[in-house]
Formats: C-alpha cells, sequence, structure tokens
C-alpha cells in the first residue's frame, strides 16, 4: 500500500495537532468555570450522552475520569429521554452532551430534559452555533475548526482531549496536567507515523477484531467504526479481556487482530490469539507519549493510513456508501 494518502481525511486529521493548540487556549476558561461549579457542587453521577464517534470518544473519556475522580460515569442513549420526562434521578448530575454539529434532535431533547431536571448539562461541541449549543448550560469548545470529511477525525480526537482536559483541572493530577500540555506536540509525532504497512493485512480481509483495554477500548469502537464507513470492512472492537470468551471463537488462521494498547492484559491476549492463527496489526507507538494520550495517538495515526487501505480495497476513504455529514436522529 501506498504512503499516506493525499484525502480529506488525511489533511483534517494533520490539523489536530494546531487545533488542540487552539482549545488549549479557548477552553481553559469554560473548562475553569465548569470546575468551580463542580467542586462547589459535586454531581452525584456523571453521565454522557452521545453518538458514533463522539460516543466512542466518550467511553474514551469515561475511563480517564472515573480513574482519576473515582466517580461513576454512565452513558445514556439520546433516545431514553423520554423515560426521564420528570426529570426523576438527574438531579445534581453531570450531563456532558457531546456532538460534533450539536443538530441531532434528540440529543438536543435530552439536554433539555436533563436540565429541567436539575442537571448541570455541559455541552462538548464543534459548531458554536448549534441547538445544542443553546440547550446546554455551559459549553466547552472542541475547536476542530471546519470539518467536511464524512467520517470524523479531528473531531473525536479533541473530544477526548476535551474530556482530558476537565479530569485534569478537576482531579489536579500531574501525570494529567502534564498530558493536556504535550498534546499539541504528541499529536504532531502521531501524525508523523506511517500504519500503512501494519495495516496492509486488511488490504484483503473479510473480518478483523480492534481491541483495547481502558481508554484504549473507546479508541478501539472507533476505528472499528472507521475501518466500516471507509474500508468496507466488518471490523469489531472488543475489550481484551472479552475477547476471550465468545468472540475467540472467530479467530483462526489469518484472522487480522488490531491492537490498541502494550498493557500485560492486551499482550497476553494478542499472544494467545497469534497462536491460534491470528495475524497482529500491530501500531507503531508515539515516541514518548503520556499513557492518557496513547489511544488517541493510535487513532490519529491509523486516520492516515485509511486512504490508502481504502483505495487498496477498491474504496474512497472520502466517499463513504450511504452516509453524510450530519445524521439527525429523532
Amino acid at each position: 500500500m501506498p504512503s499516506f494518502g493525499v484525502s480529506l481525511l488525511a489533511r483534517e486529521t494533520r490539523e489536530t495537532a494546531k487545533c488542540a493548540s487552539d482549545q488549549l487556549a479557548i477552553a481553559a476558561a469554560p473548562i475553569a468555570e465548569l470546575v468551580r461549579r463542580l467542586v462547589a457542587r459535586p454531581p452525584s453521577v456523571i453521565v454522557t450522552c452521545a453518538r458514533g464517534s463522539s460516543d466512542h470518544a466518550a467511553t474514551y473519556g469515561r475511563y480517564i475520569l472515573e480513574a482519576s475522580l473515582g466517580r461513576v460515569v454512565a452513558s445514556v442513549g439520546p433516545s431514553a429521554a423520554a423515560s426521564f420526562a420528570s426529570g426523576a434521578g438527574l438531579d445534581g448530575a453531570l450531563v456532558l452532551a457531546i456532538s460534533q454539529s450539536g443538530r441531532s434532535p434528540d440529543l438536543v431533547h435530552f439536554a433539555e430534559v436533563a436540565r429541567r431536571g436539575g442537571a448541570l448539562v455541559v455541552g462538548l461541541i464543534n459548531a458554536p452555533d448549534s441547538p445544542l449549543t443553546r440547550a446546554c448550560e455551559l459549553v466547552i469548545p472542541l475547536c476542530a475548526g471546519d470539518e467536511l470529511g464524512i467520517a470524523a477525525t479531528k473531531s473525536f480526537l479533541l473530544t477526548g482531549l476535551a474530556l482530558v482536559q476537565v479530569a485534569a483541572r478537576w482531579s489536579r493530577r500531574p501525570e494529567l496536567v502534564d498530558a493536556v500540555a504535550r498534546a499539541p506536540d504528541v499529536f504532531a509525532g502521531a501524525a508523523e507515523l506511517d500504519w500503512s504497512t501494519g495495516l496492509a493485512p486488511l488490504a484483503t480481509a473479510t473480518s478483523a477484531y480492534v481491541i483495547g483495554r481502558g481508554p484504549g477500548l473507546g479508541a478501539a469502537h472507533e476505528l472499528a467504526l472507521k475501518l466500516k464507513e471507509t474500508c468496507g470492512l466488518h471490523a469489531e472492537a472488543f475489550s481484551s479481556a472479552e475477547v476471550r470468551h465468545g468472540p475467540i471463537a472467530l479467530v483462526g488462521s489469518g484472522f487480522p487482530i488490531v491492537a490498541l494498547g502494550d498493557d500485560p492484559s492486551t499482550a497476553d491476549v494478542l499472544a494467545r490469539l497469534i497462536a491460534l492463527g491470528a495475524i497482529a496489526c500491530a501500531p507503531l507507538p508515539v515516541v514518548d507519549t503520556p499513557t492518557v494520550l496513547a489511544p488517541l495517538c493510535a487513532v490519529c495515526s491509523a486516520y492516515l493510513a485509511l486512504p490508502a487501505l481504502a483505495a487498496a480495497r477498491g474504496l474512497d476513504a472520502d466517499a463513504p456508501r450511504h452516509l453524510r455529514k450530519v445524521t439527525e436522529t429523532r
């Protein structure tokens, strides 16, 4: 496969480092205000509400918030708004409504219901003028700028960064504070890695697994989605703990596995899958990457290899079938 394809998807991915710098400057004030409120009135529970790539970023952030703050983080589907019509159970909650466009009616409705029910509703939104922006009490701008590619890229990465920022400011953990400060440079480094060789086995594959654990699970879900969208490949994401169960039954000779992370659990599972005949599509690590940012860096690098992989499969990564940029669910 050729190296990085020249495509809208790749161009926008390479903008992530600059956009991360913008986010650190522009989002500092709203994040500080959010943390001030959370310290004054600690939430009873943290709830995320999102779809697609935004939900995968929420899964990534969930593990970081839980690990750094010791608080329960739960995902609620936007369509559940009717179940909370009275606002029961939401008083005192922190609701994180996450969206690139801010235009999905069901997500806007849930934000409105949650706010009426007494939750502090915070939007992580890329579009500054959107219905969801108006429905939220506070907004953390993603600062991705225009994202024209149908497959979300920099907005996913910047949502992850925004959640790390919240965790860093709220928990004051030095390793998170350091990761936030280094994020622009780390994303720039990730954009220099060529994953094309590592993903080459996927050019002729019919199915694949993407595995990760902890924050890496959200990244695995995101990469599996992108392989479906841009490359027409049936890819499924699993925790490296869960793949040991039912999913392992499908693994055999030549079955490709993309492993995100080098933690002992993932390494042990990958070794077992290889022993069963699987082919490992190992990522290239960004040197000296903060642990918390490693899953985002892996996805960033993988994005850049997708145009060539899609072309090898006879597809155009910038023109996924049956999709459009904004999906408005109700």
